[in-house]
């Protein structure tokens, strides 16, 4: 726990160091901050030279970092701004890129929004989800091989579902169920609902996107642990990370509504600044948070070769297969990838990749569902300009 904690003391005050130079930059081009918010940085300038823990550096140097050329950042920010210029209306954007010693290495904030205000950031839930019930799986409580016959009672043939098909979503129950978003009910009389329902595959057999495996995972977790997901998460993520108690599941996350039947797959509400602690414990394989690294291991691995049922990514021109609640970014996914993901929606983006060495955030709330349609292709984007800021 020291160890972690200290790693988020280090990138905490890097982040607040670097946005405070930001904010006081007296770039021309600052936006207002949105109502409701922490000073904005807007499109200000830079982070500046963050190369040391804590030391945010100037303002407005083109976020040069341990040595970086100025014209690898120049490139990531004409990247952002061709793609914003593309679009109606302009998003509006907050970048973040941290450095495998949890040095923040540039952030940067393009148009109205800001690092600490709070989004929903949709499907970037669910990796956040898997670190919670990885955490129960450290404990002890449930296992990969869990099954629903075993911890909710289900009957054959949907008993012989396990953790592993809820995590990768290869369960074979239907997608979406409609339960999933009603606020005027728990958790576990959404799953009774699932439990009724029909398989739609074999389990293992066919990938499926939706929100339906997060849900019955979770019911795994509250039975096995007697808690509600709203406990286990604060005692297997957000206490533990610092984070505050704003930091939660809904229903409904853009309103910040229902906390009885939380969504899973796409409720939780946090700022760019608190996912970034988050993604960070991800990086480093759960440092101090009691979860075994096989896990972690795991997460980067497609763990049955399946039919591809549903799958978001498929018209956006990439080919990602899915691991343990992460898109897998790589040519192998059955043997592993350094690089994971999991956008959102509305198109809030992290990733991180452990072979260059860095964790990243496109932070955003853009109005249209869908958006990861704007999102991934920019983030694609980014990957050869942060190599080359980072010298690899």
């Amino acid at each position: 726990m020291t160890k972690i904690m200290g790693r988020i003391g280090r990138t905490s005050a890097a982040i607040a160091l670097a946005w405070a130079a930001v904010a006081c930059s007296g770039d021309d081009d600052a936006a207002a901050p949105p109502s409701g918010s922490a000073g904005n940085p807007g499109s200000a300038g830079n982070a500046g030279s963050a190369g040391s823990a804590g030391s945010a550096g100037n303002a407005g140097n083109a976020g040069n970092a341990g040595g970086a050329g100025n014209a690898a950042f120049s490139q990531i920010d004409a990247i952002i701004e061709a793609a914003r210029a593309k679009e109606s209306p302009v998003p509006a954007i907050t970048f973040v890129l941290v450095d495998r010693d949890d040095h923040l290495v540039y952030a940067r904030s393009y148009g109205a929004i800001d690092p600490t205000q709070r989004l929903a950031v949709a499907s970037a839930s669910k990796m956040v989800s898997g670190l919670a019930l990885f955490g129960v799986i450290g404990q002890g409580q449930l296992s990969l091989d869990s099954t629903t016959g075993q911890v909710l009672g289900w009957p054959a043939p949907k008993d012989q579902i396990t953790l592993k098909h809820l995590l990768s979503f290869t369960s074979g129950l239907p997608q979406d169920p409609s339960c999933t978003s009603d606020g005027d009910i728990t958790l576990a009389a959404c799953v009774d609902q699932i439990a009724a329902m029909p398989l739609e595959a074999s389990p293992g057999t066919e990938f499926a996107y939706g929100s339906s495996h997060l849900h019955v995972a979770a019911r795994m977790a509250e039975v096995a642990t007697g808690k509600p997901w709203a406990t286990i998460f604060d005692e297997r993520v957000r206490l533990p990370l610092g984070l505050p108690a704003e930091v939660a599941y809904f229903t409904a996350p853009r309103q910040a509504l229902g906390v009885t039947n939380p969504l899973i797959a796409g409720g939780l509400r946090a700022s760019t600044d608190e996912y970034t602690k988050i993604l960070g414990a991800i990086f480093h394989r759960g440092v101090g948070l009691g979860v075994p690294d096989a896990l972690f291991t795991a997460q980067t691995k497609e763990p049955f070769q399946v039919a591809i049922s549903s799958s978001p990514v498929n018209g956006i021109g990439v080919d990602f297969h899915y691991g343990l609640t992460a898109w897998l970014e790589c040519d192998t996914p059955m043997t592993g990838c350094a690089t994971i993901s999991s956008p959102g929606t509305f198109g809030f983006t992290p990733w991180l990749d452990r072979d260059t060495g860095y964790y990243a955030i496109l932070g955003m709330e853009l109005k249209k569902p869908g958006s990861g349609k704007f999102s991934v292709p920019l983030q694609q984007s980014l990957k050869p300009a942060i190599a080359a800021a980072l010298g690899e």
